[in-house]
């Protein structure tokens, strides 16, 4: 059970998650992944499950399958249209946690993968109190001085409520030129080793700028399966395996 969470928006959280779950997938691990942003859930749309919707039977709630057999659960699955606007206040949006988590009729499987919203407030607090036994956290970050700033309070959440820190990852961390191969820092200086450094974790992985990214969205596909061999996918695929190799120590 992994949580990815940042102490900001606009880092590609969701994308980390979403795909993360798709590379573990690829694996042949049974993998499940609740969007726990109850007001901007995304996931649905990064994995390409546009008409989706959430049933029950007697069990439970269903969680929606979506590519390559992961079990997706997310409020936007409920709605009955995606651009509806959730308005909640906090104690809703916990309670509305705990119902999913408790009503969802779970598959057995190998991984749990939890997108958390930005911030550190109501629905991070809610995951760490309900899951007793969350195998660790991974914060997500963008190379700039304020994106590490904001994000060390992740970083220091994580480690209050006594989570496992297995690590850090850069969105957004380069832009390779295809023609030449050369790296440009387009969004400023990589600060995801510095992070890293200062709270004793390790940086899993730094994920490219990759304009194909925004293609496989307009395409309506998820960009793992999309383009394989894209700049952000090779280092998806190894940041998963840096995650499989932490939790096999």
């Amino acid at each position: 059970k992994i949580m990815v969470l940042s102490g900001k928006g606009g880092v590609g959280k969701s994308f980390i998650s979403s795909m993360l779950s798709l590379a573990l997938a690829e694996r042949n691990y049974r993998v499940s992944i609740m969007d726990a942003d109850i007001h901007g859930s995304s996931i649905p749309t990064l994995l390409g499950l546009h008409d989706a919707r959430h049933y029950a039977d007697e069990g439970g709630i269903l969680p929606v399958e979506g590519p390559l057999g992961v079990k997706v659960v997310a409020i936007n699955l409920m709605l009955d249209s995606p651009d509806l606007p959730v308005v909640w206040r906090g104690p809703l949006k916990s309670r509305a946690i705990i119902e999913l988590l408790a009503k969802v009729k779970w598959p057995e499987g190998d991984f749990l993968i939890l997108d958390l919203p930005p911030g550190t407030g109501d629905e991070a607090i809610t995951i760490v109190q309900s899951i007793k036994d969350l195998t660790g956290a991974i914060i997500v970050t963008a190379p700039n001085i304020l994106s590490e700033v904001i994000v060390s309070k992740a970083v220091n959440f994580v480690v209050k409520n006594n989570v496992r820190l297995l690590g850090i990852v850069e969105n957004m961390s380069y832009f390779k030129c295809p023609e030449s191969g050369r790296e440009y820092s387009i969004l400023g200086k990589s600060t995801g080793e510095e992070l890293a450094r200062k709270y004793n974790t390790r940086l899993l992985a730094r994920i490219p700028l990759d304009p194909l990214i925004a293609s496989a969205l307009e395409e309506g596909v998820p960009y793992l399966l999309a383009y394989p061999e894209g700049e952000a996918a090779k280092a998806i695929r190894s940041l998963a395996g840096e995650v499989l190799r932490i939790l096999q120590q």
